[in-house]
């Protein structure tokens, strides 16, 4: 097997794929269409999770500290959020639940790294540019939906979050979709600018 990163496979579909599904599961639920459950929160923990991981470490053997880094942030991320999710029902972390602002405070702080990683994407082609931006713009939503600012108006801001995360997840789907058909047939067929 050769070490040349020309031949490596490309790991970035596997974690845009992670990324996008989860995201999309998990803002259908915040759009109100299903309550939090099992589904969203398996998929949490290993695609949107694990899955990214593992893309992110392959990015690194091909040298891409962008993705690397995106990858593996996020992956954790997501398993970072699905034990927060989880904590209160384990008798051990009763005690130590989060409140709700100070969820805001971590929503927002991701939003932050965001919007750096967004600043990374700027050479980039223009669906992962969209794809961080709408990020962006979703972390500081749903951050600003857990503060204090009134329950009718968290909610509300909680629902066009939701709406605005299955657009951010869809781009990343098809991000991934669009590299994998593109390289597999040799030409574009899904453009991504």
């Amino acid at each position: 097997m050769s070490n040349n990163p020309s031949i490596l496979a490309n790991p970035g579909p596997l974690g845009l794929m992670g990324f996008g599904m989860t995201t999309v599961l998990l803002n259908i639920h915040n759009a109100g269409f299903f309550p939090m459950n099992a589904a969203i929160l398996a998929t949490g923990i290993f695609y949107g999770g694990i899955a990214q991981i593992i893309a992110g470490i392959l990015e690194y053997k091909k040298g891409n500290t962008f993705g690397l880094t995106a990858f593996i942030s996020y992956g954790f991320f997501w398993l970072t959020l699905v034990f927060i999710i989880l904590a209160p029902d384990f008798t051990w972390m009763a005690a130590k639940t989060t409140p709700r602002s100070f969820l805001g405070c971590f929503l927002a702080v991701w939003g932050i790294f965001t919007l750096f990683m967004f600043v990374g994407t700027l050479k980039s082609n223009f669906v992962l540019k969209f794809i961080f931006l709408s990020l962006t713009i979703l972390f500081f939503l749903l951050a600003l939906a857990h503060f204090p600012i009134g329950e009718e108006a968290a909610k509300m801001l909680g629902i066009v979050a939701g709406y605005e995360g299955i657009i951010c997840g869809a781009s990343a789907i098809y991000l991934a979709m669009a590299e994998v058909i593109n390289e597999k047939l040799g030409r574009t067929v899904l453009p991504i600018g």
